[in-house]
């Protein structure tokens, strides 16, 4: 298993972009496919993005497509989440979350985590 350990939240306008930074501990962070979730108040947790083990497969949810970018560093154990365009409905805690060890990208689409980080709060508000 691997340890995650968000930061980078912060409150940003409308508008605005902001990068969400993921550190991960523990043995072969590369054999993990990696995504963002993130849960706002009142609702259920949903998926953002995923990105496979060699960062060449992304994948993300209608909601964030054309604004929201996924990769990875897997030389510094780092995955990343930049978000452009951000609007008041982004608010919410991201997670950040590894799949099964060896496990593909749709492992991580699909809910299957192993490890989550303790989440990192984005405010959007003018």
């Amino acid at each position: 298993q691997v340890q995650l350990v968000e930061s980078g939240g912060e409150l940003v306008q409308p508008g605005g972009s902001l990068r969400l930074s993921c550190a991960a501990s523990g043995r072969d962070f590369e054999a993990y496919a990696m995504g963002w979730f993130r849960q706002a108040p009142g609702k259920e947790r949903e998926f953002v993005a995923a990105v496979s083990w060699s960062g060449g497969s992304t994948y993300y949810a209608d909601s964030v497509k054309g604004r929201f970018t996924v990769s990875r560093d897997n030389a510094n154990n780092m995955v990343y989440l930049q978000m452009n365009s951000l609007k008041s409905e982004d608010a919410a805690v991201y997670y950040c979350a590894a799949g099964p060890k060896d496990g593909a990208i749709i492992t991580v689409i699909r809910g299957d985590i192993d490890s989550w980080g303790q989440g990192t709060q984005v405010t959007v508000s003018s």
